[in-house]
Order: C-alpha cells, then structure tokens, then sequence
C-alpha cells in the first residue's frame, strides 16, 4: 500500500519533468520552424512517445493514488474499531500497553535524492511506505488476536445474565466444626440454653456448611437520576430433609431480595431486608444463619419493607441521615400450613407495622463515630377482637476509643415486640388457652441489648469480646401465664457472652476461633447453660 506523502512526491516530480519535456518540445518548435514542417524529421515521433508515456505514468499514478486512498480509509476504520473494543477492556482490567493501536510512523523521503531521477526516487520512497504499513498491519493483527484472548477470558470469568446489565456474584463458602457441652435450641448455633434431657449425654460434636451464604447483585439502568440495584442472597439453613443422614443436606433458605433507586442523598428501598431500626450485629462468623444473640437482646428480621432514607451532609465531615418506612406486620408465629399461607395476628389487623430512625456519624480513627435512635409501632389481633399494641424504642452506638479499639452496640425497650426476636421470640401471653375466645391476653414488656468490644491487633488479626442479655419481665408472667396455658416454656431471661478471634491471612480468607455461653432462666424453673467452642474457616467470593 502506498503511503499518501509518497505518492504526492512522485506525482510532483513525474509532473515538472513533464513540464520541462513539454517545454523543451515548444522551444524546439518555435527555434526550427523549417525542420518542424518537413514530414521526415525523426525528433517529434519520439517526443510524442515520450508525451504519451508521461500521461500514462500519470494515470497510472493518479490510479495507485486513488488505491492507497482507499486502503488508507479501511485501515483507520479498522484502527477504530479496534479501539471500540479495547474501551471496555481497559475499563474492566488493568490496561495493557500491548494493545494500544501503534502509532503512525511518518515514511522516510530521500530529500537528498539526485534530481535528474525524481521517479526512482518516488518509487524508493513508496517501497519504504509499503513496507512500513505491513509492519503496522503485523502489529494491528498480533493486538487483535491479544485482544480476542483476553475478551475470551473475560467470558469465562464473568456473570451472564439475560439482560445487558451487569450482575455480580459474592457470598461465602463458610464450614463451622464445633463441641457443645450442654443442650440447646439448636446444635450447630444456638440461640438459649434448655436443660439435658434424661439419659441424653450433655456433650455433642458436628460439623456443617449449611451457614454458607450465596448472594447475587444486579446492577440495573438509570432512572431520573437514580442508580437502580436489585439483590438476592439466600443461606441452606432452610431445615433438614427427610432422608438419611438429612442434616447434611440443609435445604435452601431465602435470606433477603430487595430493590433499591439511589440518588446522591436519597434512597429509596423495596423488598424483605434485615431491620434498619437494627442495623447492628456482633461479629461472629459461627452464628450466620441467625445473627450472633439472635434471642438475646439482639434485635433482627429479614422482613419484607419500604423504606425511605435520605442523608444530610453537615459541617466536619459529619451526616445526619433519616430512614422511615413501613413493614410486614409479623409476629415470630410459625406458619400454620407448609404449603398455604394465612394471616398471622399482626397482619389481621389489616394495617402494616411502622418504623423509623435517626441516625448521626462522623469518621475519627479512620472509623464511624455514630449515634442512633429508632422507634417501632404495630398493631396485633389475636382474633376475637384481643387486640395488642406492639411498640419498641431503641438505641445503637459505635464509637472508636482508640485508633485500634471500637466500642459498639444496642439497646431496646418494648413490649409485644417478639416478631423482631425480643422477649426471646414472644410476644404476648395467654391466660388460658388461646383458641377459647374468653382467655386474656397480655403483651409481653422486655429490655435487652448487647455490647462489643473490638480490638483490632493487627491489620490481619481481631478480638471480639461481647456481652448480651435479653429479659422478658418475670412480672408479667407470675399469676397471669404458666407452661401449661402457653404449651411451650416461657424463659424470662437469656444471657449470652463470646470471645473470638478472626484471623484474615488474605481479604478473601478467614480463619476463626469462638467461646460462647449462653445461660437461660425459665420462669418457673432453674437455669441452663450451653458452651460450644466453634472453629471456622470460609472463603469469601
């Protein structure tokens, strides 16, 4: 392919000696008029040959020019495509300098060239340009098949999904081993102590995966300004099979699903997501599947939800942000049918639950330095027109003490409130059996919360240490409820506290080692104490 600059040079010089023969030709004319009018003068037949053979070399180059043209134009549509498809690349990966287009070479042109040869010279100089646009298209070529390489890798690599918008996988691969001395709601993470059954050994052993976590994002379009995002994550701590050995295939679990649109200050949230009012858990990676003293003044829920935020920007690097928003009125009662659901005393009620929350924080020690207040109403029918009024008032804190030492934690005061894990997952008493429409009911008053002290002792290593305590008012309960009318133990008091250390050689690595006591008062018998000693290891993706 010829190099424009080239063929421009050739084109002059093949002109201006056209020119000079030409003018030559009308000198001779004009010099010997005589010679020119004899018929048998042999000088014009050559000089007519030599005119012919210029006008061809001409054509002959206007029509290469005209090719390079056109090669040229395919080439820079090429060099543009090409950079079409390094754009995302880049913007996915580190870039790679291998694949940046090479950059255009201007050709060498004999300047020093003798004159009296000006068509060798052009042809010298077009070879030089063939030969340095065959190098770029080498180039071009070895880019492209680098860039396919790693465009083929990407594919591999990354999450497809039906619709162009991006999606993203995360979640943890998590394996808990641990030794329980004492009986409990459940082996592999419990929630309160209950006494050793008779002839029962109080020692156990297990092992189980079925805390693992699998979480999908979805990152969807812009919408008036707002950045839309969907997610989903799901555990296996769903229940057992009916099947031998069934307590190793733990049945999948929806955790939470929630839509969000996200302005600068501004958000807006839809879907069954953990309680805003209660933002904070302890730091325990052998208790996921429920958060770590779940019953034990740790208020949670995956409950479905809408919900407003929006922050404010203050002086300081301070932010005030605001959360209000409405929930599923539910109650902590187990589903009456495995297959079709009805209403709980909550959602016959026929209004949601309401909740709202205030929230300061301003970063010291590289850390969050934040306070909070929220609020919790809803109201219960417990059929026969047995109405009760469900309120809580809380509290959360984190405050860094010092530049490796974090003080966090939450506070509550509420009655009726089981349906977020308080009173130990009640929410009223009956004063008899419940299905007679004469029994009395009471909601149950509680308090309760938890404290944590983090010591990070090194960037890869921490020491958690938290105390909790959940206490559904004794009071209550004496000469209004016993086991008998309530078919199920009533505990008034559940006591928890656990050390850990978490251990990350690598950010996607944890190693951890827990001690957790749990001590629960039953109101009308004597304590019980669970320990369990948990080892963890999980991968994080």
């Amino acid at each position: 392919m010829k190099n424009p600059e080239t063929l421009a040079f050739r084109t002059s010089a093949l002109t201006a000696a056209a020119f000079f023969l030409l003018s030559a030709c009308s000198l001779a004319q004009i010099g010997s008029p005589a010679a020119a009018s004899q018929p048998g003068d042999a000088s014009l037949p050559d000089l007519d040959s030599q005119v012919r053979e210029l006008r061809a070399v001409i054509e002959q180059m206007r029509t290469e020019n005209a090719q390079s043209r056109a090669e040229m134009r395919e080439l820079r549509q090429e060099l543009r495509d090409t950079r079409k498809l390094l754009a995302p690349l880049a913007a996915s990966a580190n870039e790679n300098p291998s694949l940046s287009a090479p950059e255009e070479s201007t050709p060498y042109v004999g300047n020093s060239a003798p004159a009296a040869a000006p068509a060798s010279v052009g042809r010298s100089a077009s070879n030089a340009g063939s030969a340095d646009l065959g190098s770029r298209i080498q180039k071009l070529e070895e880019s492209t098949q680098l860039l396919g390489s790693k465009i083929d890798e990407q594919y591999q690599t990354k999450v497809e999904t039906a619709a162009k918008y991006r999606a993203r996988l995360s979640g943890i691969v998590l394996m808990n081993t641990f030794h329980n001395v004492g009986a409990s709601d459940n082996l592999d993470f419990p929630n309160y102590a209950q006494p050793v059954a008779p002839g029962d050994s109080p020692a156990s052993f297990g092992a189980t995966l079925r805390q693992t976590e699998i979480g999908l994002e979805i990152f969807g379009p812009t919408l008036a300004g707002a950045k839309s995002l969907a997610n989903v994550q799901f555990d296996f701590a769903g229940g057992f099979p009916s099947t031998p050995n069934g307590v190793s295939f733990g049945l999948v679990r929806l955790q939470t699903a929630s839509l969000r649109l996200d302005w600068k200050h501004t958000s807006v949230i839809a879907g069954q997501d953990s309680l805003f009012i209660s933002p904070l858990s302890p730091t325990s990676f052998a208790s996921l599947a429920t958060p770590a003293f779940a019953y034990a003044g740790n208020l949670w829920g995956w409950t479905p939800q809408f919900r407003v935020e929006h922050r404010f920007d203050l002086p300081n690097q301070q932010t005030l942000t605001l959360q209000s928003g409405i929930l599923d009125n539910l109650d902590w009662e187990p589903p009456s049918d495995p297959f079709f659901r009805s209403a709980q005393a909550g959602e016959r009620s026929g209004r949601p639950a309401y909740a709202i929350r205030s929230a300061w924080s301003r970063p010291v020690f590289d850390h969050p330095l934040s306070f909070a207040v929220a609020g919790y109403y809803g109201r219960q029918n417990w059929s026969w027109d047995r109405y009760v009024d469900a309120w809580a008032g809380m509290t959360d804190w984190q405050i860094p003490i010092l530049r490796r030492l974090t003080l966090s934690g939450e506070f509550y005061r509420g009655r009726g409130v089981g349906g977020l894990g308080a009173g130990i997952g009640r929410a009223v008493l009956f004063g008899g059996n419940p299905s007679d429409s004469s029994t009395s009911i009471r909601g149950l008053d509680s308090a309760g919360g938890w404290s944590q002290l983090k010591f990070q002792l090194t960037p890869k290593l921490e020491l958690n240490g938290v105390f909790a305590e959940d206490n559904a008012f004794a009071n209550d309960v004496r000469g209004f409820a016993t086991d008998a009318n309530n078919f199920t133990t009533i505990l008034g008091r559940n006591r928890g506290a656990l050390g850990n250390l978490v251990y990350r050689p690598r950010s996607d690595l944890l190693l951890s080692a827990e001690f957790r006591r749990l001590r629960s008062f039953p109101v009308y018998s004597g304590a019980s104490v669970t320990n369990q000693v948990n080892l963890a290891m999980g991968i994080l993706f």
